[in-house]
């Protein structure tokens, strides 16, 4: 029965309307009863050549009809050859007639470039087909070991008369090597940085803990007095000439020179690196050799007091010919760890310190084993015998050349060559050595800040001993020093040295938000680790002192000064990572003044220190200098870099990072202090007291600061630990 006419809907019967009457909704395909059966048996679909797949067929029909025994395959289909009279498919052939030139169609196809495909062909192609790369892989391409690109091959000569003439295709781009195993999903830029940040620092963590007992033995076989007062005020000259001279154009500015190098020059940048390598040696060894003259004069400059003491002076002057020649080496093994660092090879500058703390460890265990300890033997400056000097002095040495030398077979598993090239003048050296000149003034007024802390401490150390004040002098500095920059080196200068070859890349290529992000992704990855263990010192500054030094009797002095350094660590740690900002855009210059209001700072608290506090708490006011100098450094430098890349610095994101980490640290400390002041109470500072302290009061602080942490919701601190977990099959 038809439907009804719409048009009679809704009226009455004089046709009048009796309202709006709503439509009726259609019924679905499936339950219209008109159109459901409609397309059930389609007669045509195994017509449709769009639902057929020839070369399956064809696949099929060969297997099912193979050539009979001893008769080759039949040939692929071939092009057929074009005959002589062929009308060409571009000319529109009239009909015959009256001859009118032809036009030419636009739309024809040029037989030159129209090659016909068999289905022999087609099973060709399907067989070889290679699936498509990666749309998305350049954005990884940074966490890849740097290869040379090379030139694509010439194809061979014309081809031969005849044949029928193909336009070359252009070679395909090798796909990009893939950035993680199969079934393991990487995590990015932040994966690769956490990959090569682990291997340096683990690296780094066994060259400090190697470094930690070697400044036990040092410390035990020399003691606090004025014998390791004269011995440090050696053993750190030649780090302090090599910053001055040339140390610090080689850490900040040849980096992204080497970088920029290897991604213009043809050779990958190794002409260049050769280059910088023999420069290095030829001022270096000129350097060594002054120094050498001038011992005395050096350690007239950098300790007045001891020069004073002929005896001290006497010895000083000794140990120092013996330590000066390391500069040529530290040189070396600085050239070629950033050599290897341009190339992705992060670990070996890292790894190779170990065999320099291994051979100073065998040294000063042997000297302690012939002489003994300073407290058994109370050797000192007058009584030290010059086989002794001898002894320390070359195996002293010799850990530094052991040092240099290990890095050779680095560089050849790299395919780097080493050649010595005298051709300096026109390579680019030039403009580096524009830009070192105002890292050579940063770090010499980072030295002269250094200079001044040294001749107070050596001077307030000597008339706190004559006191009965024993441990307090620039020894005892030195020493709590090198345990609070422990983790700075490890976690921070780790994950800085695998972001500066891509900071600097970003910053060549003008991406401002590659390097924001990078920065505030290094700053807050650092600061999970550096904000607590920063607060820590100030809990585990006394144990842990008097666990590694107590044989010193310097243990207590030293833990005091542990604590006066304790938080200046996290602006420390801040300043540094915002410095490789302004050398990734080689501004040297800004660095240059921000390291001068630190210096200018740190002297003159530390004059303040020498001058009003008694001589037993000189020194550890002076190493609460340094934090305060760089609380101000920092702030002037987060203003200036704010201030080049037009605020755009995540400042939020990072300040609400550190404050919550702070917020998380301040409880864990209380409790850890408490833990360890009852515990030295009752066990007393000798060993098991200071060991229970110590791993009661680590326990303490990880797991206040983990809860408290967790409950503020520190997403940096959740992703390490995810990380952690990852690692763990958990």
């Amino acid at each position: 029965m038809n439907a009804p006419y719409d048009g009679d809907r809704g009226r009455g019967a004089n046709g009048d309307p009796t309202g709006p009457v709503p439509p009726t909704p259609p019924l679905p395909a499936d339950q219209d009863p008109y159109v459901q059966d409609a397309y059930r048996n389609d007669p045509f679909r195994a017509q449709d050549p769009t639902a057929q797949d020839p070369v399956t067929e064809a696949l099929y029909d060969r297997a099912a009809h193979p050539p009979p025994p001893g008769q080759p395959a039949p040939p692929p289909y071939q092009q057929p050859a074009a005959g002589r009279h062929t009308p060409d498919p571009q000319q529109w052939a009239p009909p015959p007639g009256p001859q009118a030139p032809a036009p030419h169609l636009p739309y024809g196809e040029d037989q030159a470039t129209t090659q016909l495909l068999g289905l022999d062909h087609l099973m060709t192609r399907a067989s070889n087909e290679r699936p498509e790369s990666d749309a998305f892989a350049h954005l990884y391409r940074d966490q890849q070991h740097y290869e040379p690109q090379q030139p694509a091959p010439v194809p061979p000569g014309p081809a031969a008369a005849g044949a029928e003439a193909v336009p070359q295709q252009p070679a395909p781009e090798p796909e990009p090597a893939p950035v993680a195993a199969a079934g393991k999903p990487s995590g990015g830029r932040a994966s690769g940085l956490l990959k090569s940040s682990a291997v340096m620092a683990a690296g780094t963590m066994v060259s400090r803990l190697t470094g930690f007992v070697r400044s036990a033995l040092i410390v035990a076989a020399l003691g606090g007095a004025v014998l390791g007062d004269s011995w440090q005020v050696a053993y750190q000259l030649p780090t302090m000439i090599f910053i001055l001279t040339i140390g610090g154009g080689l850490n900040s500015v040849f980096v992204p020179q080497l970088v920029r190098a290897m991604k213009e020059d043809d050779d990958g940048g190794e002409a260049y690196a050769n280059r910088l390598l023999t420069l290095v040696m030829v001022v270096l060894g000129v350097l060594t050799v002054l120094s050498v003259v001038a011992a005395p004069l050096l350690v007239k400059l950098v300790s007045f007091d001891i020069s004073r003491d002929p005896a001290a002076n006497e010895v000083a002057v000794a140990f120092t010919r013996y330590c000066v020649p390391t500069i040529f080496f530290m040189g070396l093994h600085v050239v070629m760890g950033q050599i290897l660092n341009a190339r992705g090879r992060f670990g070996a500058m890292m790894w190779t310190p170990v065999l320099n703390n291994i051979v100073m460890i065998a040294t000063f265990g042997l000297f302690i084993w012939v002489y003994g300890t300073a407290e058994t033997s109370h050797i000192g400056v007058t009584t030290i015998p010059d086989e002794g000097i001898r002894l320390l002095g070359i195996g002293t040495l010799l850990g530094l050349v052991v040092q240099a030398l290990a890095m050779i077979p680095y560089l050849r598993d790299a395919d780097f060559k080493l050649r010595l090239r005298f051709d300096w003048r026109g390579h680019g050296l030039g403009k580096a050595a524009k830009l070192a000149k105002w890292t050579v003034l940063f770090v010499l007024a980072n030295q002269a800040g250094v200079l001044v802390v040294t001749q107070l401490s050596t001077w307030a150390g000597n008339t706190a001993n004559d006191q009965g004040h024993p441990g307090t002098g620039f020894i005892s500095y030195a020493s709590a020093q090198l345990i609070w920059n422990m983790p700075q080196a490890i976690i921070t200068v780790s994950v800085m040295a695998a972001l500066l070859p891509r900071l600097a890349r970003s910053a060549h290529d003008g991406d401002t938000g590659a390097v924001r992000d990078d920065i505030s992704q290094g700053l807050r990855t650092s600061a999970v680790a550096i904000v607590p263990i920063s607060f820590g010192f100030l809990s585990l500054g006394i144990p842990l002192c008097t666990l590694v030094y107590g044989s010193s009797g310097a243990g207590i002095p030293m833990g005091y000064m542990l604590m006066a350094f304790g938080v200046g660590l996290i602006p420390f740690s801040v300043q540094y990572v915002v410095l490789r900002a302004f050398y990734a855009y080689e501004d040297t210059r800004t660095p240059f003044y921000n390291t001068v209001i630190v210096a200018a700072v740190n002297a003159v608290a530390s004059g303040l220190c020498f001058l009003v506090l008694p001589a037993r708490w000189a020194v550890v006011g002076m190493a609460a200098s340094y934090g305060l100098a760089y609380i101000i450094g920092v702030g002037v430098a987060w203003r200036r870099l704010s201030k080049r890349m037009d605020g755009d610095l995540d400042t939020a994101h990072v300040v609400r990072t550190y404050a919550r980490l702070a917020g998380a640290s301040i409880p864990a400390t209380i409790v850890s202090g408490a833990a360890v002041y009852g515990i030295m109470q009752t066990l007393g500072t000798g060993f098991l007291g200071s060991i229970t302290a110590l791993v009661a009061g680590i326990a303490a602080l990880l797991a206040v600061f983990y809860v408290a942490a967790r409950k503020m919701r520190i997403e940096e601190l959740n992703a390490l630990v995810g990380m952690v977990r990852s690692k763990l099959g958990r």
